[in-house]
């Protein structure tokens, strides 16, 4: 799961990514271990949830028009590029009509896309990008090109992992698109202030990674979304 150092990209060659790096070296089983369980977790809940996204799909594609997933280039491990899954939200062509930030009361939201939003129902179909290696249960929300090209050296270090659906940093974060909605520049202020703050979630949760960490963030994160 942790790539060798030489295939790393260049701009990942620094020692605020090498710290991390060595952190990570030395926990081969738990690594492992996390793989596995994202293997089969995800095998599992794509049965098991299988007859909730096909009803999910259908309430999409009666309440607006457009393809019942949302497609777009993220990054994850090594700086790589790929296309998440998540079930459509908002109206067609929407990054079109604004930011690539959402605040609270975007009107761009659909109806059934508010409540899948709120109950993270739209994740959903991450569980592909899980399965494919390019997400992992737990880790750095993947960002999009743009966002990453603006990561400090030592940001960099979050994508010695995969991407996750699931994070710290999303728990505590949960509402971030309310506390943008009153910022004059969404893209400016979420630069600026809340990527930062949610990095520093994410660098700790790389220092201090261990596979029953995962387990508690998981839990925590259903509980999160039940309150």
């Amino acid at each position: 799961m942790l790539k060798k150092w030489e295939a790393l990209p260049e701009v990942m060659h620094t020692p605020e990514v090498a710290e991390y790096y060595e952190i990570l070296k030395h926990k081969p089983l738990g690594l492992f271990g996390k793989r596995l369980f994202d293997i089969l977790a995800s095998l599992m809940l794509l049965v098991i949830l299988a007859p909730v996204m096909l009803i999910i799909s259908i309430w999409i594609k009666c309440d607006s028009k457009g393809p019942v997933m949302f497609r777009q280039t993220r990054i994850t491990t090594g700086g790589k590029e790929f296309r998440i899954f998540k079930f459509r939200t908002m109206v067609t062509d929407a990054e079109k009509l604004g930011t690539q930030v959402t605040v609270g009361q975007d009107p761009r939201i659909t109806r059934s896309g508010r409540f899948l939003r709120k109950v993270r129902l739209d994740e959903l179909p991450q569980l592909l990008n899980v399965l494919a290696g390019d997400m992992s249960f737990v880790g750095t929300r993947p960002e999009v090109p743009r966002y990453v090209e603006q990561y400090t050296p030592e940001m960099w270090a979050t994508l010695l992992l995969p991407a996750g659906i699931t994070s710290e940093a999303s728990i505590e974060y949960k509402d971030e698109d309310k506390l943008l909605e009153a910022a004059e520049d969404v893209d400016k202020a979420y630069v600026e202030q809340v990527l930062p703050a949610k990095m520093k979630y994410n660098l700790e949760y790389i220092r201090k990674f261990r596979f029953w960490g995962d387990i508690r963030i998981m839990f925590r994160t259903v509980i999160a979304v039940l309150r």
